[in-house]
């Protein structure tokens, strides 16, 4: 609320646009909790069917206990999952169910298969156009009007995070 107050005050929205304001961030955070809800939601599905098992069995077969690969090929695709959802909060519950029986029958360690687990999760938090960092950046960026999503919060972001954590994910789970 004081947040908000010098905000106002400071003159970086008009004071008559406070209730659009607010009610625009009440509304991005009511699109977090349904896209939460809906990954937690598909998560059950998952677990409820029993095809996590002969997901993890097949995955196991074609990579063929190769660790290097399976660690790169969690990453990506955990990458991807979470720039769909744009939250790594709505991501582990897609993941944990597949990722941590995966990383086991590769032979990582429990430590590892967590490192390898956070990493996915976060990778495309950090570079989602529907991801909280990026769209509080923009917010916060926008007040001039003159920022545009993708290419100043989006891209920068998704590069500077991404790839070093990457690298670092891949060889922590090499290391661990």
């Amino acid at each position: 609320m004081v947040g908000f107050l010098i905000l106002g005050v400071s003159g970086i929205f008009r004071w008559q646009e406070q209730d659009d304001v607010f009610t625009d961030g009440l509304r991005m955070m009511a699109q977090i909790a349904v896209i939460i809800t809906v990954a937690s939601g598909f998560a059950g599905v998952l677990t409820a069917t029993g095809e996590i098992e002969p997901l993890v069995a097949a995955s196991a077969e074609l990579i063929g206990g190769n660790m290097a690969l399976g660690a790169a090929v969690m990453l990506v695709v955990g990458l991807f999952i979470t720039i769909g959802f744009g939250d790594s909060f709505a991501s582990v519950p897609i993941l944990a169910p597949i990722y941590l029986p995966l990383a086991l029958t590769l032979g990582f360690d429990p430590l590892a298969a967590m490192a390898l687990l956070g990493a996915s999760a976060a990778l495309g938090d950090a570079g989602s156009p529907a991801s909280t960092i990026t769209l509080g950046a923009t917010a916060g960026l926008n007040a001039d009007g003159q920022h545009d999503h993708i290419r100043d919060s989006v891209i920068p972001t998704f590069l500077h995070c991404n790839i070093g954590m990457l690298v670092f994910a891949w060889i922590a789970a090499m290391v661990l």
